[in-house]
């Protein structure tokens, strides 16, 4: 197969790589041209010019960029580029509906739209270990299976358009809880004086452990928030679920805490740092008070 891919952000271009290990990759885009034409040079494939000049030619468009209209002004942009029966591969977090309108767009062309939004991080993105969550017709998903396999581990189809991004956003609310919990243990146990390093190292073999606790909670020994999810992207996934949860006359409790608490973040400047930043929150909480409570 030949692919194209557009949306070299810091998941994309690891993507994009592990199409290349595969020989997949014909063909990159972004709307930044010089990290299109770098990644191109380092890879040996081609920079195109346009979405429409990615998709000429190719069995197979992957896209990741970072919001709704993003993903449908580059559905829209490709489409007079895409040959009859090409797959188009989103693997960008959006709204159902903006993924049942994306498909819109490309069954117009005579192509096939699958959503594939992706869970793991920047490591997962690297290392090609990658859950990817699949909504779209089960012939489509059949055909993909090549270029699902050169970017994750984990490939699930859960149903027709619109099911792979109501799994992410599933995926998206639990992470919500557990981003919230390990801040507000990692500030609990800095207050009680404990030596942080090693309660990662055991905690991270115990019951409570995620690969999030693992992973993240380093950052707030360090107090250094490397981006690798940005604050100001699980805030925008967070807002589709809580959409999402409002057709049903539903509200989210921790959805709508960790939106405050993100927004806090934002106003504060650090909307681009990782989402471990929620720990600058959780911290202060017991550093406004010098020391403990007296018991009555």
């Amino acid at each position: 197969m030949r692919v194209g891919f557009t949306g070299l952000g810091a998941m994309g271009a690891h993507m994009a790589r592990n199409l290349h290990r595969a020989g997949l990759l014909a063909g990159v885009w972004n709307r930044t041209a010089e990290k299109a034409r770098a990644l191109a040079a380092e890879l040996g494939t081609r920079a195109a010019e346009s979405p429409e000049d990615l998709a000429r030619g190719l069995d197979a468009v992957v896209i990741c960029v970072s919001a709704d209209q993003d993903v449908l002004e580059v559905v829209n942009a490709l489409a007079p580029g895409l040959a009859p029966g090409a797959l188009v591969l989103d693997c960008s977090t959006v709204s159902a509906e903006t993924a049942r309108r994306g498909a819109e767009i490309a069954h117009s062309r005579g192509a096939e739209f699958l959503d594939c939004p992706v869970s793991g991080g920047v490591e997962g993105a690297r290392d090609g270990t990658l859950a990817i969550m699949v909504g779209g017709s089960p012939e489509a998903f059949a055909r993909a299976q090549p270029i699902l396999n050169a970017m994750g581990r984990t490939i699930t189809h859960f149903g027709p358009t619109g099911s792979g991004q109501a799994a992410k956003a599933t995926n998206q609310i639990m992470c919500a809880g557990i981003i919230e919990t390990v801040a507000e243990a990692m500030a609990f146990a800095r207050a009680q004086g404990l030596p942080l390093d090693k309660l990662i190292d055991t905690l991270g073999k115990g019951a409570g452990s995620s690969w999030y606790f693992v992973h993240r909670a380093p950052n707030m020994v360090r107090g250094a928030y490397p981006a690798g999810f940005r604050v100001r992207l699980h805030a925008k996934d967070l807002a589709i679920c809580r959409d999402m949860a409002a057709r049903f006359g539903v509200t989210l409790p921790v959805v709508e805490r960790m939106l405050g608490e993100y927004a806090e973040l934002v106003s504060r400047g650090f909307g681009d740092e990782d989402i471990s930043a929620t720990f600058r929150l959780k911290s202060e909480m017991f550093d406004r008070s010098a020391r403990p409570a007296r018991e009555p």
